[in-house]
């Protein structure tokens, strides 16, 4: 049975399962599974704040994406195991869609936040509706490392400013806007950037006058956590950092010294609301919607497959594009953030022994109680430990070891995921993602358009064959069996017709019998069509008998729909390469009989 479906073969819309992330619950995991939805609980509630920030909202909208929205995911999933949330990327790319519409703070900005949740939602359905959760493999890793790992590093260094807590009133902060008006100046002149640069020129120019004690909450949080992860990974690290920074900053009055705060956060539920922008603008917000997706799918189905694979079930790729897409209509309609899913927080789950999606249902009944009692106390979180939360979350998503990896093993990568990563620094998300596909679309065809071939060729004893250069001569034989490791189509065609020439010039002598060993070619378009019938040709002039062996059936049925097996010449095919050979060295044996006085 498969543990995870992405496609469906007969093309239809197969309606979600709901509960299905419930299932293999018993009564004896409950006490389990409720003191993992409290420790989820606390667990959001420091990050949603924070990643609201991120993308320039209040932290209310981060607090409601894990009541409703997060209630609805769980019960519509397929997975048992990935907790749905918005997370470091979303906000990075909701952050760098929104600017284009409202500043942070302005109202109208969550308007926007809400249409460009409402337009994630359409797509993941539209997705849904064609099945089209296989587009997640066409986005390779390297790429989706080098994007996220940019992602990060914006994210991370937009948290250090917020630790620094610097205020632009002061000389220095005039000074540092000179230096970035002046750089932007000569940037303006050469490329067209969104500012990630000059942000690094401010924040090294207001290093010296950072409040020094918000620098010691933000650090204080970072080191809180990265200890606990370490030494008791079992303990919500982020909300015991958050507790003890909070009653510091209360005790000694740090507020007073510029130390920052959330401040008052109304207690109430969501209410049903709408996005109120115009049609019009729900387009211009299609590229960073677009741009959401792409990435969420990607993420999604990398986790889903993960968990099914480790704990042995099956989950269906198509039902979780519906999840999301539900999920995000909910969030559009009750002011939330777009909803993702998160990879520390499923990690947790996991290793805290969960099984089942309740853990999220719990975690939403504890922060629904959050936002009816305890808005009081979320006044006076410290905005410095919130960023040094979030940049502890971001840490792990700048994938050192992977470009590490790529470097020694496979240097192409490498360069790929540094262009993707240097692409989001320099262009921006939404300009990155673009050039992500073309990437990834480059990298398939290039690869695509120059397969692995080889010419196999008789061991010493001549028990089997061996795969040899197919760029040296050829045979000393009269044979040449080929073997060409792709499906057979436009971008492969030439290099398929040209390296068989060569193979028949550069054969030390004559070839009499060409066999092509088809095993790797499971499709032919009419370009590789075209050129099968220009090697055939080729063959046939030359006095070349062809032969195909351990072809399949569908691929036969296509070569006679193209009429390359009614031809003057005969064809054989064989079941095996070693039959192939056989047949050659009997007909020639044949021969030389023939010949003989």
């Amino acid at each position: 049975m498969p543990i995870f479906n992405d496609t469906d073969s007969n093309h239809k819309t197969r309606w979600p399962q709901l509960l299905a992330g419930f299932k293999g619950v018993t009564p004896a995991d409950l006490p389990r599974e409720i003191a993992a939805g409290v420790t989820l609980a606390a667990l959001i509630i420091p990050l949603n704040i924070g990643f609201a920030q991120v993308a320039g909202l209040s932290p209310v909208t981060g607090l409601y994406t894990a009541i409703i929205p997060l209630l609805v995911f769980a019960l519509v999933t397929g997975s048992r195991n990935v907790v749905g949330s918005p997370d470091a990327s979303i906000a990075a790319l909701m952050g760098a869609t929104l600017v284009a519409f409202a500043a942070p703070g302005d109202p109208l900005r969550l308007q926007y936040a809400l249409a460009m949740a409402v337009m994630c939602a359409v797509l993941f359905f539209v997705f849904w509706w064609f099945r089209l959760a296989f587009l997640a493999n066409f986005l390779s890793r390297a790429v989706m490392v080098g994007f996220i790992s940019g992602l990060a590093i914006e994210v991370f260094t937009n948290q250090v400013r917020r630790i620094l807590e610097v205020s632009h009133e002061t000389g220095a902060g005039s000074e540092v806007m000179v230096v970035a008006e002046q750089i932007r100046d000569v940037m303006a002149t050469s490329v067209e950037t969104t500012g990630y640069f000059l942000e690094m020129v401010a924040l090294v120019e207001s290093i010296p006058h950072a409040n020094l004690y918000s620098l010691a909450i933000g650090l204080g949080a970072l080191i809180i956590v990265r200890l606990i992860k370490r030494y008791a990974p079992r303990l919500p690290g982020a909300l015991i950092a958050l507790i003890l920074l909070t009653v510091i900053v209360a005790v000694f009055n740090l507020d007073d010294k510029g130390v920052g705060v959330l401040g008052a956060i109304p207690s109430a539920a969501p209410t049903l609301t709408r996005p109120d922008i115009p049609l019009s603008d729900y387009l211009r917000l299609l590229p960073g919607a677009m741009a959401v997706v792409c990435i969420t799918l990607c993420e999604a189905m990398l986790l889903v497959r993960r968990y099914c694979r480790k704990h042995g079930y099956e989950a269906d790729g198509d039902q979780e594009l519906f999840a999301y897409g539900v999920a995000n209509i909910t969030a559009g309609l009750t002011g939330s953030l777009i909803f993702g899913n998160s990879p520390s927080r499923s990690a947790a789950m996991d290793s805290s022994g969960a099984r089942s999606q309740l853990p999220s249902v719990v975690a939403a009944c504890v922060i629904a109680l959050v936002m009816f009692f305890f808005t009081d106390q979320l006044a006076f979180l410290p905005n410095a430990a919130l960023a040094g939360i979030v940049a502890n979350a971001v840490l792990s998503l700048i994938e050192v070891r992977d470009l590490k990896e790529f470097w020694h093993i496979r240097r192409s990568e490498f360069w790929i995921a540094l262009v993707c990563l240097v692409s989001v620094l320099v262009l921006g998300p939404l300009r990155a993602v673009i050039v992500a596909f073309l990437l990834s679309t480059i990298d398939v065809v290039r690869r695509a358009s120059s397969p692995r071939t080889s010419v196999l060729r008789r061991t010493a004893d001549g028990s089997h064959l061996v795969p040899g250069d197919s760029s040296r001569a050829a045979t000393t034989s009269g044979l040449i069996v080929y073997r060409f490791e792709a499906p057979l189509y436009f971008a492969n065609a030439n290099v398929f017709r040209e390296q068989i020439e060569q193979l028949l010039a550069r054969s030390a002598t004559p070839v009499r019998r060409f066999v092509l060993d088809a095993q790797a070619i499971v499709d032919i378009d009419t370009s590789g069509a075209e050129a099968l019938k220009q090697t055939l040709d080729l063959l046939a002039g030359r006095g070349v008998a062809f032969g195909l062996s351990r072809v399949s059936e569908q691929v036969m049925s296509l070569l006679d729909q193209y009429e390359l097996l009614h031809r003057d010449r005969e064809t054989g095919v064989y079941a095996t390469n070693r039959e192939a050979v056989a047949a050659f060295h009997r007909e020639s044996e044949g021969s030389l009989k023939d010949q003989s006085p």
